[in-house]
């Protein structure tokens, strides 16, 4: 019948490129995070410039409602507040990220920096909160961007009678779209990025050009705006404290700079780059951000300036003209319809597209940690069923904030600000480890700019962090139910065994392999005596047959996928030991027993003692510490991994 074979097309297209970690038999376990299915890394690298294009998609396209949030957060001081904001850009940001490149030169972003600062489960919680400050700032980018590329149309001329009252609806076909085109199997948007970001910024090089025209040829409103400020804020010392006070509320300016570096494996390095020093890699990523920030930083104070100048006070806010569509609004004031028709579309585009940039940090980013901690399903290793997760969730954001752009902003800033925070934070530390003391303090200074900056941010813009603190809500949950859900797994990615751990298992191979679990203490020959006579007597093992001590020291527990290394060594001139070190004690166990059983071709024995105390506190020490309950969680590994239960080895409990 070909009805069921339906399902399995829909579901080999969906998992397409997922690595089936089940198949421990055949030896072809994966190794590593870019084994587990997630988003692979250019196979060849794209001259900086071409990768800075895809990097622009989010940052640049931020000048499509910048200037009007600027507008609306310093006033008249609009222009001014936009240079502080590009003083911390130039000598901020660029210099923090600039060293995350050649810290974390494999995309991994400055939450790698900071995971490798802390272990067990506070380094796994403290990366998770920051995941869930970059989810809020990848996911409001795309329902921010969508929601401005609907005013954009909205408010075009030609189609407001016709569009506006259906905001909502439009935002959501347009985040269906970007979806789709993941779905389809994006893998190449670099072509499109560069054609969209030239043209945007050359229309916005045209706009910006007349208007600095229009302000020269009108030189009373460069006197008009001069006075304002002197009757609104009395002297320039008291407009410079205004401007920074108020700067922070810019923060969107700030955006793309994490972007930045995710997107690092895609740029072209040196033919002498190695894996461990891409230096050339490196060299063209700084020069990526350095571009990107200078052009920006341009655009940003002149576009301030001009419409601050030119636009009138009443339609920055919420329902006017310009709110939201500065630029836009100029394009069509002093260039016509038709162009300013055709700047909408270039906006709309970049702006839709500008979600593209996002949903790529998104893919980037999750499979790249959630995986590897247990705390996401195996379909989270492929593109297509994360990608609508995240459109899913786009979704309700634009239909919970009704497709507002202001609205959405704290929480974007929010977003943004932590991350570059946590950044300033991880190349302080970085610094000081490498005894760079002029770095450190100049880091350290940066660091607590960044911190008063989100600090300001949270205080007058709350929404952010409570939206943040949703999605970090939502990722811990998730991610604890999912490590729960799988705590059964054989997760041992790779076993490697010493020379003297293969004579012992060679030595065994044409008898009954027998082990016994001994939890090391003292480690002496009345330990090792005393637990050999106990394991005899329990189980009733003939005299003549031959055992051998296995033990395991757990490591860091909270890590759920890792390789184990097996020792072999004989104590005391008589008592043969296999040494493991492992994230668990039960998934190391039964990863030992199977593969020996796969190696020998016999079903290997392993005697326990039972483990005294509560059976549920038993569990919680095995779910958090990787100990507990051993005996009964070997085996319920072992059954998960082996369904055949003729070819399980035995585990025996006395």
């Amino acid at each position: 019948m070909a009805t069921p074979a339906q399902p399995s097309r829909l579901r080999a297209w969906l998992l397409e490129g997922l690595t089936d970690q089940t198949k421990h038999r055949s030896g072809h376990r994966p190794e590593g995070p870019d084994a587990d299915g997630a988003p692979e890394a250019a196979d060849h690298g794209r001259p900086w410039w071409r990768v800075m294009c895809l990097t622009g998609l989010d940052y640049f396209s931020t000048l499509g409602y910048q200037p009007g949030i600027a507008a609306l957060a310093a006033g008249l001081l609009s222009p001014l507040a936009t240079i502080v904001l590009v003083i911390l850009t130039l000598f901020g940001a660029l210099p923090v990220y600039r060293r995350v490149a050649e810290e974390s030169p494999h995309g991994e972003g400055s939450i790698a920096m900071l995971e490798r600062l802390l272990s067990f489960w506070k380094g796994k919680l403290f990366v998770l909160t920051l995941l869930g400050f970059a989810a809020t700032d990848f996911l409001i980018t795309i329902t921010l961007s969508a929601a401005d590329a609907t005013a954009h149309m909205v408010e075009n001329p030609h189609l407001t009678s016709t569009l506006n009252g259906h905001q909502v609806l439009i935002t959501l076909i347009l985040i269906a779209l970007l979806g789709g085109v993941f779905l389809k199997g994006f893998s190449e948007a670099i072509g499109v990025a560069v054609v969209l970001v030239f043209s945007y910024l050359a229309l916005n090089v045209v706009v910006i050009s007349v208007g600095l025209v229009q302000v020269i040829s009108e030189p009373h409103v460069i006197t008009d705006w001069k006075q304002a400020l002197i009757t609104e804020h009395g002297n320039v010392f008291m407009m410079i404290a205004i401007a920074l006070v108020v700067f922070p509320k810019l923060a969107l300016g700030l955006s793309g700079f994490e972007t930045g570096v995710a997107v690092m494996p895609h740029v072209q390095g040196s033919p002498d780059d190695t894996e461990e020093k891409p230096a050339g890699r490196i060299r063209g990523t700084k020069k990526l951000l350095t571009t990107a920030a200078v052009i920006m930083s341009v655009f940003l104070i002149t576009s301030s300036f001009v419409t601050t100048l030119l636009i009138p006070a009443e339609a920055f806010q919420p329902g006017g003209e310009a709110n939201g569509r500065a630029l836009a609004y100029l394009a069509h004031e002093y260039l016509g319809s038709a162009f300013g028709t055709v700047y909408d579309v270039s906006t709309i585009l970049i702006l839709w597209f500008a979600g593209a940039s996002a949903m790529a940090g998104l893919l980037n980013l999750m499979p790249r940690y959630l995986p590897r901690y247990g705390m996401a399903p195996h379909w989270a290793r492929a593109l297509r069923p994360m990608v609508i997760v995240f459109t899913l969730i786009a979704f309700l954001v634009t239909w919970l904030f009704d497709a507002d752009v202001d609205a959405q902003g704290g929480a974007y800033a929010t977003g943004v600000l932590v991350l570059i925070t946590s950044a300033a934070v991880a190349v302080t530390i970085a610094a000081r480890r490498a005894h760079e003391r002029g770095w450190t303090i100049g880091f350290g200074i940066i660091s607590a700019v960044f911190v008063y900056t989100t600090a300001v941010n949270v205080a007058e813009r709350p929404d952010g962090v409570k939206i943040g603190a949703c999605f970090i809500a939502g990722i811990m949950a998730l991610s604890l139910l999912s490590r729960l859900a799988r705590v059964f797994e054989l997760r041992v990615t790779h076993i490697e065994f010493d020379d003297m751990a293969q004579r012992f298992i060679r030595d065994t191979a044409n008898r009954t392999i027998r082990f016994i679990a001994n939890e090391p203490d003292n480690r002496d020959a009345d330990e090792y005596r005393l637990k050999k006579q106990q394991i005899r007597a329990d189980n009733d093992i003939p005299s003549e047959d031959d055992v051998m001590f296995v033990e395991v020291t757990v490591l860091d527990a909270s890590e759920f996928e890792s390789g184990m290394r097996v020792r072999g060594e004989v104590l005391h001139g008589r008592y043969r030991v296999l040494s493991l070190e492992s994230s668990s004690i039960p998934n190391a166990l039964a990863a030992l027993l199977l593969h020996i059983r796969d190696e020998t071709g016999q079903r290997p024995h392993i005697y326990f003692e039972w483990t005294e105390g509560n059976p549920m506190a038993n569990f919680l020490r095995f779910f958090l510490f990787g100990q507990g309950e051993v005996a009964p969680v070997t085996r319920e590994v072992i059954r998960e991994a082996e369904p055949d239960r003729n070819r399980r080895p035995h585990v025996h409990a006395g």
